[in-house]
């Protein structure tokens, strides 16, 4: 039975990758391919509406890990400023 597509996961990259038996590697190149397809500023709400859709399910899969890695990783990147602003520090 086909599942209706959501917009955090258009595709159902993520969705199909929580129905195999996956390497953390293997949920990585997944996540990097959504991450790669999603539309322009997806990010943090749209993997926290994957960990509520999913991770509650199988909370154990690899998948699960990685999207909380990935998480993690953008509230703790920095944003780069562009151009000469940028590059001398200042604000706005």
């Amino acid at each position: 039975m086909a599942r209706t597509p959501h917009p955090e996961d258009p595709r159902g990259v993520i969705a199909e990758a929580y129905r195999m038996e996956l390497s953390a590697a293997d949920c990585r190149t997944i996540f990097l391919d959504w991450l790669l397809g999603a539309p322009e500023g997806a990010g943090a709400p749209e993997i926290r509406a994957l960990l509520a859709r999913h991770a509650g399910e199988t909370p154990g899969h690899p998948m699960t890990a990685v999207l909380h890695e990935g998480l993690a990783g953008l509230s703790e990147t920095p944003r780069r400023r562009g151009g000469a602003r940028g590059r001398r520090g200042e604000s706005p």
